[in-house]
C-alpha cells in the first residue's frame, strides 16, 4: 500500500471517527465540551478524553486546557484517559501532558482496511468453539470474568459499560463470544458509528491456553462480515502488538499509534 493510500486513510479516521462520542448517548453518560475537547463521563471505569485536534492551541493555552481537566477529575476522585495519537499536534503535547501528571500506558497500532476480503472469508474456529452474538448481562458478565482472568484486574466497568451501549441503540454494536461448552474464551465487540464508513473492532482478549488456535481471526472476520451486512466499507482496530501482526496479515494496515495517557488523582 503507498503513501498516499496510508494518509488517505488516516484522513478517513480523523474525518470520520474523531472525536469519539458515542452516538446515541447512553442513559447515565454525559458529554461535555471544553475548546475543542470532548469530555465523556459515565461510560467507562474513567473519564475519557477525546478530540479530532487541538484547534491550533499550544504553549500556556493548552496548558490550561490540560489542567482544567485535572482539576475537575482530580475534584471527582476519578481517573482519566487522555488518548493521544502519534500525528496529533503540537508535537510537545507528550510533554506537556507528563508534565500535568498524566502517565503514559500501553502504545497501540491503529490499523485499518477494507471489509469486503475479510466479509468473504468465512470464520473458522476449532473443534468444540462455537461463536455467538450476546446481549445479556448473564453474558456480559461472563466476558467481564474471562477478561479479570486474563489480565488480572477489575473489569466489571465492560458489564454496565456495554450494557449501556445496547440500551441506547441495539443496532450500534453487537457483542461475540467464543466459547468452547459453558466457558467464554475469547470475546469481541464491533461498533457501527453513526454516519460513518466504518466498523470499529474492540475486544478480542482471550485465555491464554486457547491462543494460536484462530480465535482471534475468526472473531475479526465473523464481525467484518456484519460489517458487510451493514454496508461498512472499512474496519478500524486499536491493535496491541499481540494482535497487530494478525490484522496486518489479514489486509488492515497502520496508520498510526495511539496511546493512553491516563491521570490517576
Amino acid at each position: 500500500m503507498t503513501d498516499l493510500d496510508v494518509m488517505t486513510l488516516r484522513t478517513a479516521y480523523d474525518n470520520q471517527l474523531r472525536p469519539e462520542i458515542p452516538d446515541p448517548v447512553p442513559a447515565g453518560v454525559t458529554v461535555e465540551r471544553d475548546g475543542p475537547l470532548v469530555r465523556i463521563i459515565g461510560l467507562d471505569a474513567g473519564g475519557f478524553l477525546t478530540y479530532r485536534n487541538l484547534g491550533g492551541l499550544t504553549g500556556d493555552a493548552l496548558d490550561e486546557l490540560i489542567a482544567r481537566q485535572v482539576e475537575l477529575f482530580r475534584q471527582r476522585g476519578q481517573s482519566v484517559e487522555w488518548k493521544l495519537n502519534e500525528h496529533d499536534e503540537p508535537a510537545d503535547l507528550p510533554d506537556r501532558l507528563r508534565a500535568a501528571g498524566f502517565v503514559p500506558e500501553e502504545r497501540e497500532t491503529v490499523v485499518i482496511g477494507p471489509v469486503a476480503s475479510l466479509a468473504a472469508a468465512l470464520p473458522v474456529v476449532p473443534e468444540g468453539v462455537r461463536l455467538r452474538e450476546v446481549t445479556s448481562r448473564t453474558d456480559l458478565e461472563r466476558i467481564a470474568a474471562m477478561e479479570e482472568e486474563v489480565w488480572q484486574e477489575d473489569r466489571s466497568h465492560l458489564v454496565w459499560g456495554l450494557a449501556k451501549e445496547v440500551d441506547a441503540d441495539p443496532h450500534s454494536i453487537t457483542i461475540v463470544v467464543a466459547e468452547a461448552g459453558e466457558t467464554v474464551v475469547s470475546a469481541g465487540w464491533v461498533r457501527f458509528p453513526a454516519n460513518t464508513g466504518f466498523g470499529t473492532l474492540w475486544g478480542g482478549s482471550t485465555l491464554p491456553q486457547w491462543r494460536r488456535k484462530g480465535i482471534y481471526r475468526a472473531l475479526v472476520t465473523y464481525r467484518a462480515r456484519l460489517a458487510d451486512q451493514r454496508g461498512r466499507t472499512l474496519l478500524q482496530v486499536d491493535a496491541s502488538e499481540d494482535s497487530r501482526p494478525i490484522l496486518e496479515r489479514l489486509g488492515l494496515v497502520p496508520v498510526t499509534t495511539t496511546t493512553p495517557y491516563v491521570y490517576t488523582p
